[in-house]
């Protein structure tokens, strides 16, 4: 089963009074229903199909007729088909259904505001697991007004929902990861929650790890190639007169960077400082340093 299909399920399963129930249902019939002679509902989800023949017969005493066909899309998924034909004009002025948002009253606080997103995500919605490469929730709808307005109502929870154009159809998607945790908080997917940020914690904490290996690797891999350049500055002035031409200070920091040429400049000042007994900063030693490689760049510009 998928994580998209999980979270459904738990949504589908969630105890809420009928106002709330009202606010679901129009989402349910707004985003996703054909609208004729008759009010035409089709799901995937098992679950999802139970939680809409439930709402239309507490609410309006209608009892759905209910069909089963297999799909005819690649993965030919079981499709269920709720058909109403009672009372379709009265539930539709009911459920606050116009053209292209619901009546103020369908999302007149903020419990109605999260029962009506989440009858547009258990028709229109998915989401990725959280093991996979990217974090990515989205609801797939077809008129680009109202997916405007699913967007602003995710915005007005600081979800940070973009619109996009999509063939023929639109996507109203979310990418951080964090506020997709949010998301599923709201719609009271509590199960869903403990997973996804279970998942989502074990990532950033293994992102970080990779990211202090590498930035760990990369200064080692500095510190080799700062090495070896002073080596050969140091080895190219002794081939032309042994390291006379240094001062006794650039001679005793030549001296120690042959003998340990995979340590720092902060090890090595340590070293010397520790052996020689006296004290010698890094800033220092790179001091000495860089007046062996003006010498050495000297005795390269005469080659």
């Amino acid at each position: 089963m998928s994580f998209t299909s999980t979270v459904k399920d738990e949504l589908s399963k969630l105890k809420i009074d009928s106002v709330e129930a009202l606010s679901e249902l129009s989402a349910i019939i707004h985003s996703a229903a054909e609208i004729k002679d008759t009010i035409t509902v089709t799901t995937e989800n098992n679950s999802v199909a139970r939680r809409v023949y439930s709402f239309m017969k507490n609410l309006y005493n209608v009892h759905p007729k209910i069909t089963i066909r297999r799909g005819y899309n690649y993965s030919k998924k079981l499709l269920y088909i709720l058909e109403i034909k009672n009372r379709c004009e009265f539930i539709l002025k009911d459920l606050g259904i116009t053209q292209t948002k619901p009546e103020d009253f369908i999302i007149s606080d903020d419990d109605l505001t999260r029962a009506y997103l989440r009858g547009v995500f258990l028709m229109n919605g998915s989401i990725n697991d959280p093991k996979t490469s990217r974090y990515h929730l989205e609801f797939n709808l077809n008129k680009r007004e109202y997916a405007e307005f699913i967007a602003s109502l995710l915005n007005s929870y600081h979800l940070n929902s973009k619109v996009l154009h999509r063939d023929n159809s639109y996507m109203v998607y979310i990418k951080e990861a964090e506020k997709i945790g949010d998301f599923l908080r709201m719609m009271g997917a509590s199960n869903a929650v403990l997973y996804y940020e279970d998942i989502r914690i074990y990532r950033d904490h293994k992102n970080m790890t990779n990211r202090l290996n590498n930035c760990e690797q990369a200064n080692v891999d500095r510190i080799i190639e700062t090495s070896n350049q002073q080596v050969n500055d140091i080895k190219l002035i002794e081939s032309i007169s042994g390291l006379d031409l240094l001062d006794e200070k650039e001679q005793e920091a030549a001296t120690y960077r042959l003998k340990y040429r995979d340590a720092s400049l902060l090890e090595l000042s340590e070293i010397i400082s520790l052996e020689t007994g006296h004290k010698i900063t890094k800033s220092g030693l790179y001091h000495r340093f860089h007046k062996i490689k003006q010498l050495a760049d000297k005795i390269r510009a005469k080659k």
